[in-house]
């Protein structure tokens, strides 16, 4: 998943019209309307956004006719193929009225030319797995790490034998499985205890 790096801004002016736009990450719907309320022009005209989360989305034309702006912005995020992303754009009235089709260009243009201007980062789901180990088979699963170039996030002792916790990008997971079985006969299993998205 890709998503921005840092926050990014561009101005363009189109037909007397200011149009800023102002992108930058949000892992939540509450992070980018936190963003939307750090942004916003109280003196502007209009202050359209949209974002994408994952699956959610939303988006606002603060007043613009229906489907002219926050609709356009939503397009050039997903156009991008970004996530996690909120997009405000800013609109300083310059006397030219631009009809509805001038208003979907001007909108969703700036939002995508300042998207692909912006820093982007790529975003590896990884998770956090925890291992009962028996003390038999400790050397075996310290090899296997080993050869992995897996470290311990945290590792302590239980009655049995050694407790181990690392992370994994998620898409290892399942052939680390695999490996844990082989070297242990199938006796030993990965637990994943939390998912993370960063």
């Amino acid at each position: 998943m890709t998503t921005l790096a840092a926050p990014h801004e561009l101005e363009q002016l189109i037909q007397k019209s200011r149009f800023i736009a102002r992108a930058a990450p949000a892992a939540t719907p509450e992070e980018a309307l936190a963003f939307l309320e750090r942004v916003r022009e109280r003196e502007a005209t209009h202050n359209c956004w949209a974002y994408r989360v994952g699956p959610l989305y939303r988006f606002s034309d603060d007043g613009e006719p229906g489907g002219t702006a926050g609709q356009p912005i939503l397009r050039a995020i997903e156009g991008q193929g970004l996530d996690r992303v909120m997009v405000v754009v800013t609109r300083h009235f310059g006397g030219v009225k631009l009809g509805t089709g001038g208003l979907v260009r001007a909108y969703g243009g700036v939002a995508a030319e300042c998207l692909r201007q912006a820093p982007r980062r790529e975003v590896r789901p990884r998770v956090r797995v925890a291992l009962e180990v028996p003390f038999e088979l400790s050397g075996v699963v310290y090899g296997l790490l080993e050869r992995g170039g897996l470290p311990r996030d945290a590792e302590g002792y239980t009655a049995r034998g050694l407790r181990l916790e690392l992370t994994l990008e998620a898409g290892a997971l399942e052939a680390f499985q695999a490996a844990l079985r082989d070297a242990s006969r199938g006796v030993l299993r990965a637990e994943v205890v939390e998912r993370l998205e960063a």
